[in-house]
């Protein structure tokens, strides 16, 4: 299975010079944030595979205009194929402005770690899940040294619990040129979606 993983910033690369043969093994899109509704509405169009997002700290447009045939999996358990995938969006809270400052745009340590209890029966009775994507990282794992950047420790708990295949975040742009790609913490990858990625399970 091909997966087409995008954050942050929009591709010119798919956007302005789109060539479906270079996307048509694609089995699955997903978006890890940050990324304006109509670029997901023009992939979710333009590529033959469903497309999965969360939301980005700076994704409040979508109360308006939501990507089109996309499905939001913010706080919900999902399979596909066979893949058990859990979203939770947004970054760490880090301000006070009204339009932001609340879930899932922003969230504090408290509020992440209530939005996973809530996860807590569909994990037991799913018996875990393979795939986490988030747009903030776990803390300590590829995360910044500033508020806004800090990952979240609820994350981490969820790696060491449940130990997925797999966990897909944006937010960090790479670290800024100065971070990598793909990490290994315990039995799970962690792979940062910055631009976009093409992961192959």
């Amino acid at each position: 299975m091909r997966i087409l993983l995008l954050s942050d910033v929009e591709s010119e690369y798919i956007w302005d010079y789109f060539n479906a043969e270079k996307f048509s093994d694609i089995d699955l899109v997903i978006s890890c944030g940050d990324l304006k509704s109509e670029y997901l509405t023009f992939i979710a169009t333009m590529v033959n595979a469903p497309v999965f997002y969360v939301h980005g700290n700076h994704d409040r447009q979508y109360e308006k205009t939501p990507p089109e045939g996309c499905d939001n999996i913010e706080d919900k358990l999902v399979e596909f194929k066979g893949l058990r995938i859990i979203g939770l969006g947004g970054s760490m809270k880090y301000n006070d402005n009204p339009f932001y400052a609340r879930p899932p745009y922003q969230c504090t340590e408290q509020q992440m770690e209530w939005r996973i209890r809530r996860l807590a029966p569909k994990l037991f009775f799913s018996k875990g899940f393979d795939i986490l994507v988030t747009h903030a990282p776990a803390f300590g794992l590829g995360d910044g040294s500033d508020l806004c950047h800090t990952g979240f420790k609820a994350f981490r708990k969820l790696l060491d619990k449940y130990s997925p295949k797999y966990m897909f975040h944006g937010h960090m742009h790479l670290g800024y040129g100065r971070g990598k790609r793909t990490l290994i913490h315990n039995n799970t990858k962690i792979i940062d979606a910055f631009n976009y990625y093409i992961v192959e399970i």
